[in-house]
């Protein structure tokens, strides 16, 4: 349905998905005769942010023909702009069971009933193709090939969804809002102008630098957004990033900062990631979205350069800006430069100064192996949090792609059938 009074810049009206309460009733009598599916992880975040109107205007999983022009054309069939697919992959013996004209009941982790699907179309997609578009490559270094190739399941399915309730959260819940909520949020702290900012990782000096300088160029009050559903294996556990993001919320200026949890599954496609995350923002209330270097970049490929050009989502969004209805801002990488004990773009400092940088990759490093974080990295707060959580690989629940509670990336979830089955100046975009 609608959400009166809450319109995304630019794109119709924030479709949220829940059945009515008489409706819920009804389906969940029905349900128990219908075969059913547990979801993955990737797709509990698809569906929850499908529900609640994150993914606005989407109406539900892509059908063959929205799939085929998102693939090739980063557009809906018809003509909205949208770069990722959002897909549900069953295996054959869902569709046997559960293929157009039928229904099929749509399971949390723990059997309860999220959703129906009223079947329409089931096909095979070439996935390796789907890689190839929108990911730019079928490397199985790319976290999100390595899913679409290894993974996902040979059947697409799609049809008329009718949501019952989200996956239930239990950690975090005072930092969770759907698009409604945080709108209403802004409008009751009088914010007007609102700048989001994406991250996967625990916030340093040089992101809490960057904010601050995007803050005060757009005049507006700061949204940190972090993605606490499926990001990248290996990357450090959610409870431990809220941990950081809570500790550094003291370091801003009273009242100019709000941390909201947003459930997305990342993909890490680089510059199309960067466009879906500005539209994704864009229904969350944000009237600016930071992009910076490498945005939603994976790392290196299996050769060891990097999938994606560093700036490369910069150009992509500044050639679709004005449809976006968003401004996008964009900034260099920042570097830490001793002599000023200050962060600056790295273009900024003169030839031959010295300039210090710490990489994902290498903090994490840091972290397994115990080693102090150098005091201009973190944040004290930030650091203390960092070092009293163990590391990343030996922590229960850390990040993956797919499959239920963060089972490893690289380990299917195991098919199955449930119910009646058995089987800086910132350049602005305006």
């Amino acid at each position: 349905m609608a959400v009166t009074g809450s319109r995304p810049r630019g794109s119709g009206e924030l479709l949220e998905l829940f059945a009515a309460p008489d409706r819920v009733t009804e389906l969940t009598g029905c349900a128990a005769e219908w075969p059913g599916w547990r979801l993955t992880r990737r797709q509990r975040c698809d569906l929850e942010l499908l529900a609640c109107g994150g993914f606005s205007p989407l109406r539900g999983f892509l059908g063959p023909d929205d799939y085929g022009q998102v693939c090739e054309t980063m557009r809906l069939a018809d003509g909205t702009l949208w770069p990722i697919p959002i897909a549900l992959d069953v295996p054959e013996n869902v569709v046997k069971v559960a293929g157009p004209g039928k229904s099929l009941a749509l399971r949390d982790h723990d059997e309860t009933l999220l959703a129906v699907l009223h079947v329409t179309d089931a096909w095979r997609p070439d996935l390796a193709a789907e890689s190839t578009a929108v990911l730019g490559t079928t490397d199985p270094a790319h976290p999100a090939a390595e899913y679409l190739l290894r993974q996902v399941h040979p059947w697409y399915v799609a049809g008329e969804l009718e949501v019952l309730r989200s996956p239930a959260h239990t950690d975090s819940a005072q930092f969770r809002h759907t698009p409604a909520q945080l709108r209403t949020e802004f409008a009751l702290r009088g914010w007007r102008r609102v700048v989001a900012f994406q991250t996967r990782n625990p916030m340093h000096r040089a992101h809490q630098e960057l904010t601050l300088r995007a803050a005060r160029a757009a005049r507006a009050h700061l949204l940190i957004h972090p993605v606490v559903g499926a990001t990248k294996p290996g990357d450090i556990d959610n409870d431990t990033r809220v941990r950081c993001y809570q500790a550094i919320l003291p370091h801003y200026p009273e009242g100019g900062a709000l941390l909201s949890l947003l459930p997305l599954a990342m993909r890490m496609a680089g510059p199309r990631e960067a466009l879906w995350h500005a539209i994704i923002r864009r229904n969350y209330g944000a009237t600016h979205f930071i992009v910076g270097r490498d945005h939603a970049g994976p790392g290196p490929d299996s050769a060891g350069r990097p999938f994606y050009e560093p700036y490369a989502a910069q150009d992509l969004l500044g050639r679709h800006c004005q449809e976006l209805e968003i401004e996008i801002m964009t900034f260099p990488r920042l570097v830490y430069v001793p002599e000023r004990d200050a962060y600056l773009p790295e273009n900024e400092p003169p030839a031959g100064t010295r300039v210090l940088s710490i990489s994902g990759t290498e903090l994490r490093q840091r972290l397994a192996e115990g080693r102090d974080l150098p005091t201009w990295f973190p944040p004290p707060e930030v650091a203390a949090e960092l070092l009293r959580s163990p590391p990343t690989e030996t922590r229960p629940g850390a990040q993956a792609q797919g499959g239920p509670g963060g089972s490893s990336a690289t380990t299917p979830e195991v098919p199955n059938l449930t119910a009646s089955t058995q089987p800086l100046d910132s350049e602005v975009c305006h």
